[in-house]
């Protein structure tokens, strides 16, 4: 993997971020908010996400080894403003909870058991740790109050998307491609498509003949790859549709 934030650190990283998530529910106009990088969501709507989000994966984590995960809290989620703030925060300790319980090796249902990310309590902290960080920038657009991301933690959450979401057997659709993301604080990434599948792969040199480039900081690469962002946002260089297919393609594995 292309990091390896130590397990204290990642849930460290899930209560700060919850409490920026938080602190940003408390300073928009209200929870009828519109949220305009979540097209048709309210702040409402977002809040009940993340914190059922939370819970979910929670109980994934407490139940170990399986080979489907439980099924998702359906308790009414309040709606009053304080009410739903005390449950957030619960929900968030139930995950916190759960992850100090296991510890970091512990194997647990995962979607994306077939990829790079370890299929346990470290690599679930480590993805809850980049969905609470993209949910803040989400509930801070809302309010109104977008302010930097960690530039380490954005880092963390290129490479974290790269061996999560844009890691899997399946075989990619079309010709072969290699994409070359560069942050500007000095990280960069490699991602390879072909007949094997999507894999995050070591830099080389060879990344100046990647089919495509996208360049930015890496809170600008993290928005891109999570759809916050466009191409138009990044210094694209190469073949655009390589991206286009990227974000077009659905594998079946």
């Amino acid at each position: 993997m292309t990091e390896s934030l130590e397990y204290s650190a990642l849930l460290q990283l899930i209560d700060e971020r919850s409490a920026a998530f938080r602190s940003a529910v408390v300073a928009a106009p209200g929870l009828d908010a519109p949220v305009p990088s979540c097209p048709e969501w309210t702040l409402f709507d977002l809040v009940q996400h993340l914190g059922t989000g939370q819970r979910w994966w929670a109980a994934i984590v407490a139940a170990g080894p399986a080979e489907a995960p439980p099924a998702k809290d359906a308790a009414e989620v309040p709606r009053e403003p304080e009410a739903l703030l005390a449950w957030y925060d619960e929900s968030n300790e139930l995950l916190l909870s759960a992850l100090r319980e296991a510890g970091p090796e512990r194997a647990c249902w995962t979607w994306w058991s077939a990829g790079v990310s370890p299929a346990n309590a470290w690599g679930v902290a480590r993805r809850r740790v980049h969905e609470v960080l993209v949910h803040t920038y989400d509930a801070q657009l809302a309010a109104g109050t977008v302010q930097p991301m960690p530039a380490d933690v954005a880092i963390d959450g290129v490479a974290e998307f790269l061996d999560t979401c844009n890691s899997t057997p399946a075989a990619w659709p079309h010709e072969a491609a290699t994409i070359h993301y560069h942050a500007t604080e000095g990280r960069s990434w490699l991602l390879t498509l072909d007949g094997t599948g999507a894999w995050p792969a070591p830099l080389t040199d060879d990344a100046a003949s990647a089919s495509a480039s996208a360049t930015g900081t890496a809170e600008q690469l993290l928005l891109f790859v999570w759809g916050r962002l466009t191409l138009s946002d990044l210094k694209i260089e190469g073949d655009q549709q390589v991206f286009k297919q990227l974000i077009a393609w659905e594998p079946e594995e």
